[in-house]
């Protein structure tokens, strides 16, 4: 196929393949090794401190000099009321019944000890650390941000989950976008944590691209060459894969929870909310079916805060009912490969149509 290069050649890659963020499931090593492949890494930062997000940039840049994207949330933190408190408290006691009902030795955080963070202090590390590329979902940057990243010759890709947000993010001098479809696994890059986009991918794609100017990425149901195909002809100037990596050698999803993805079918597939407060595609399992229509979900990050402790329990215990597994809709053999060969492998699938 003949590849699009606008994006390519913006970020000095051979091919415009993006490996997904997919916070705790990417790795510094899944970063590079996309990079090995000619392809786009992408280094997960979610809303890490400043000196945990200068850490793993300095880490990445040791292994590698190929260019790479950070990734952040750019969500908003919600007021804390003392209505905020007290379901907190409740949720909490409901989580550490629930965990002990079912052996799982977890601990969790009281609200005064919680560590929450809006992405303002990784902007100053990013620019301090001449990061180039930063790509951010959950919402848009403030004008400040913005001005501030690109004045330091930043180019900034924004995640938009509707014709809406793109038209905002292009609005707000964003440089590209990627257009995520409801296809793909893991959290909604939605601005509104309460929404569940209703547009299928394909669809969404085709409405940015007749509205908006600027480059379009598409993440969300990548699996093969047809696939990809299917994108570019709609306007994709890049495609970003994640779900196609889940199984990589590089992935940090432990053994068991490889093994999970490997038996899932299509009628396993949920849209919850009921780990982080935000809603996410995953594997559903008994947690879910008991949280998700509850009382016990808090607003994001509040409820992903409190229920890390759970889902740590859970992996080190290797108990599948109790962790969150973040899958998209296409269901396929996932490879154990490493990342580099599973890109070229889908590069040269490609490159054969």
């Amino acid at each position: 196929m003949l590849w699009p290069d606008t994006i390519s050649k913006k970020f000095g890659m051979k091919y415009p393949v993006i490996q997904a963020p997919m916070f705790g499931v990417s790795t510094v090593q899944m970063t590079i090794a996309a990079a090995k492949a000619d392809c786009l890494g992408s280094l997960a930062l979610a809303d890490l401190s400043a000196d945990e997000s200068v850490k793993l940039i300095r880490e990445t840049k040791k292994l590698t000099d190929k260019p790479f994207a950070v990734n952040i949330f750019a969500h908003d933190i919600p007021a804390v009321t003392e209505d905020l408190k007290e379901k907190f408290v409740k949720t909490k006691r409901f989580l550490e019944q629930l965990a002990g009902e079912n052996n799982l030795e977890a601990s969790f955080p009281d609200f005064e000890n919680l560590k929450v963070r809006s992405y303002h202090e990784q902007v100053e590390a990013i620019i301090e650390e001449n990061c180039k590329i930063v790509s951010f979902t959950f919402g848009n940057l403030d004008e400040k941000s913005i001005h501030q990243l690109k004045e330091n010759g930043v180019t900034l890709i924004g995640t938009c989950t509707s014709l809406k947000e793109a038209l905002l993010l292009e609005k707000s001098g964003i440089d590209i976008i990627c257009v995520q479809g409801t296809e793909a696994g893991g959290h909604r890059g939605t601005f509104d944590p309460d929404h569940v986009p209703q547009t299928g991918g394909l669809s969404l794609l085709s409405q940015v691209y007749d509205h908006v100017k600027i480059p379009l990425i598409y993440g969300g149901g990548i699996y093969n060459a047809k696939t990809l195909q299917a994108v570019k002809d709609l306007g994709a100037q890049a495609f970003q894969v994640g779900t196609l990596l889940l199984a990589s050698q590089e992935s940090a999803l432990l053994p068991f929870e490889k093994e999970r993805i490997k038996k899932v079918k299509e009628e396993d597939l949920i849209l919850t909310k009921s780990f982080s407060g935000r809603y996410a595609r995953g594997i559903q399992n008994k947690y879910i079916q008991i949280v998700e229509d509850s009382e016990y979900i808090l607003p994001y990050p509040y409820q992903n805060k409190l229920t890390n402790g759970l889902r740590k329990a859970a992996k080190t215990q290797q108990n599948i009912d109790f962790v969150g597994i973040w899958i998209g809709q296409s269901i396929h053999k996932y490879s154990e490969f490493s990342t580099t060969e599973i890109l070229k492998n889908l590069i040269a699938e490609a490159n054969a149509l």
